[in-house]
């Protein structure tokens, strides 16, 4: 297209990560005119363990129609659990998780959202319009009626809309290792804990293995430290690259959009804040932004694309705020002897976690269930204090 050239389309999709590349495919396969933008061609590398849950695996099959991508994955049935250096034992009654790269596996969408009909303007970086919802390319000019933005935690659009992308005081932050040498036959495996309010995780991959830490930045001054300890704790050497990204688990934006703009993923802080898990939350808030702009423009109203996408977006929203509550019990020093002695004898609290991994109940199950527990939960807690 030449530089001069001005096209429009009836949506443009800002990010092409899971969350972007769902929203320009469920898009186009409507009929609308979609322009995929990213300033990455792809395949890239993401800092991501690359844990497609149950969860996820469900609405990647219902915006993709096929059961799982194209790409090589490891499958585990089972989790082992440790907590603040404790084991609190594993479970092979889960329902599988899948493990691969995410430079194959955002590759892999990004070609599907291209065979849907979406039109490629990744490795390109543009200056976004939101009011005049125009994104002006080294290319030329696009413009449309509505934009998602699926531009990452980091996100230039929810800067340029509310002046930071993430609070720095409730972001999170990851540092993670790959080791192409790892045993093959090790362990999925998660340890609460292993930095301070956060988490590590040792997933096993096809070619290795993905080990990282992830915790609240304001907590963790010193993340690099966490993650030597944790990569001692599981006997990997050291001379391993080390990268690094913000996350931003309970950092969940109770407006994720302005006029015609709606973010989504990342961008609209839609992580899990206990396990950090996001390509799922990904996919499902970037379908359903898709889907509101359809509404509006089916509609002849393209500033109902964000009351719309708002209302549908609500339950997920709702869901992470039971988790942030729950992330509280886990975490606060007071609270986490009863946490750890209920986690590990309790089957049926372990199988609702694993339950909500596979996609089959949502946090406000495992709050009531918690909930039954906790007049006890204080009481020890009072007593360990």
């Amino acid at each position: 297209m030449p530089a001069s050239g001005t096209r429009t389309y009836d949506l443009i999709v800002l990010g092409a990560g899971p969350s972007g590349a769902s929203a320009a495919a469920v898009a186009a396969a409507s009929g609308l005119r979609t322009a995929l933008v990213d300033k990455a061609r792809f395949p890239r590398d993401k800092l991501c363990g690359g844990g497609i849950t149950g969860r996820a695996m469900g609405h990647f099959r219902k915006i993709f129609q096929e059961d799982t991508p194209n790409i090589p994955l490891a499958i585990r049935r089972s989790i082992s659990f440790h907590a603040f250096g404790t084991d609190l034992g594993g479970d092979d009654q889960t329902a599988p998780i899948y493990l691969g790269m995410r430079r194959q596996f955002d590759a892999d969408l990004v070609r599907r959202a291209l065979a849907s009909g979406a039109e490629d303007f990744t490795g390109q970086s543009g200056a976004l319009d939101p009011d005049a919802g125009e994104v002006r390319l080294a290319s030329g000019l696009i413009r449309a009626p509505v934009i998602i933005a699926a531009d990452g935690v980091n996100s230039p659009t929810a800067r340029q809309l509310f002046g930071e992308a993430f609070d720095r005081n409730r972001i999170g932050f990851a540092l993670e290792v790959e080791s192409p040498d790892a045993d093959p036959d090790l362990p999925l495996r998660i340890d609460f804990g292993a930095a301070e309010w956060g988490y590590g995780w040792q997933f096993p991959k096809h070619c290795g293995a993905t080990l990282g830490v992830g915790g609240v930045l304001r907590r963790n001054p010193d993340m690099k430290s966490a993650l030597t300890r944790y990569l001692d704790r599981l006997g990997v050497g050291s001379g391993l690259k080390v990268k690094g990204q913000f996350l931003p688990f309970g950092e969940v934006r109770k407006v994720p959009g302005r006029g015609r703009v709606l973010l989504a993923g990342d961008a609209a802080g839609l992580v899990d804040p206990i396990t950090g898990e996001g390509i799922g939350y990904a996919m499902h808030s970037g379908a359903l932004a898709a889907k509101a702009a359809i509404a509006a423009l089916t509609a002849g109203d393209p500033l109902a694309a964000l009351p719309e996408y708002r209302r549908r977006l609500r339950p997920v929203q709702r869901n992470l705020g039971y988790a942030s509550l729950l992330r509280h019990i886990i975490y606060r020093p007071a609270f986490r002897p009863t946490f750890i002695s209920s986690f590990k004898r309790s089957r049926r609290l372990r199988g609702e976690y694993l339950r909500l991994l596979a996609g089959e109940t949502e946090y406000a199950a495992l709050m009531q269930l918690t909930a039954l527990r906790m007049p006890g939960f204080f009481l020890r807690s009072l007593r360990g204090a």
